[in-house]
């Protein structure tokens, strides 16, 4: 499903016009983006959570010119389904 998709079918089913949806789900993304990339983490109840995930540092090789190179510790984006989201799933 695209946020296309996403967006008609929360028009459908709301009446709410799919200008107005579009900008909602917009501005959720946005919001969810803003948050992460402050470290805090997005909690929605029954759906899931949203958060950052440390990655410690590696060292890597690039076999094609046969080096190590070191990857520096970074942060990532995660998501975790609610209990009853995977529930639902099975």
């Amino acid at each position: 499903m695209t946020k296309a998709d996403l967006v008609n079918e929360i028009a459908k089913n709301t009446g709410i016009g799919k200008d107005e949806v579009l900008k909602t789900v917009e501005a959720m993304m946005d919001t969810v983006k803003g948050s992460l990339s402050k470290g805090e983490n997005v909690f929605l109840r029954g759906f899931g959570s949203f958060i950052v995930k440390r990655r410690a540092k590696k060292t890597a090789r690039n076999i094609s010119k046969g080096i190590s190179i070191e990857v520096p510790a970074h942060n990532i984006p995660a998501f975790k389904p609610s209990k009853e989201f995977v529930a639902k799933l099975k």
